[in-house]
């Protein structure tokens, strides 16, 4: 079967098979009771459609149909997804468990001298590793105490500082009430130092 070149042919070919299959349409809907929606275009563009009940109920039907069954799909998809990506990593869980075991000294019983020289060189790394971070934190704990300790020092240099400031102030106030003292001493008065009867001499008449 194929394209009828001739243009009037295809014309009239076109118009017969078009009427066939919208009657056809018609007498399935009415003879087993199916909802039936035909759309045509002719060559020319031109629309040609049969609903045995409406259109765009059909349409509708049609289209959530095919949602409902593209979303079983891909459900189907993910949850095959689900269940490979799940024994891939069941199977990575498992070889880590091992690997960790035979770290640990276990299960070494089937293990070749190759596997055991590759385990002893995977330990040999991890302690020079961890003797790293170690010397690493010890560092960083040294250079945070010695932070610490300039911080105290220089509160300390500030505090002396007050204090010395403070000392001078009180110095400075005792002297000024020293001097005070020794203006108020040379104040006349009729106190007489000796015996009784010396004094009572020299009182004026």
């Amino acid at each position: 079967m194929r394209r009828i070149e001739n243009a009037t042919s295809r014309q009239v070919t076109f118009s017969k098979r078009r009427n066939g299959l919208l009657k056809k349409g018609f007498e399935l809907s009415v003879l087993c009771d199916a909802e039936v929606a035909l759309i045509i275009f002719s060559p020319r563009g031109k629309l040609y459609e049969f609903a045995s009940s409406s259109m765009q109920e059909t349409i509708e039907r049609y289209r959530s149909q095919v949602k409902d069954v593209q979303t079983d799909i891909s459900s189907v998809e993910d949850v095959q997804h689900l269940k490979h990506e799940t024994a891939i990593m069941a199977k990575k869980v498992e070889l880590l468990e091992v690997a960790k075991r035979r770290l640990l000294g276990e299960g070494l019983g089937a293990t070749t001298i190759d596997e055991l020289v590759r385990i002893e060189q995977q330990l040999e790394r991890g302690v020079r590793l961890v003797r790293a971070r170690k010397m690493q934190v010890y560092q960083e704990q040294i250079e945070q105490l010695q932070a610490k300790e300039k911080l105290l020092a220089d509160e300390n240099a500030i505090l002396t500082e007050k204090c010395q400031a403070v000392q001078v102030t009180e110095e400075r106030q005792a002297d000024f009430r020293v001097l005070e003292n020794g203006e108020n001493s040379d104040v006349e008065t009729e106190l007489f130092i000796g015996p009784p009867e010396t004094r009572m001499k020299q009182r004026p008449k």
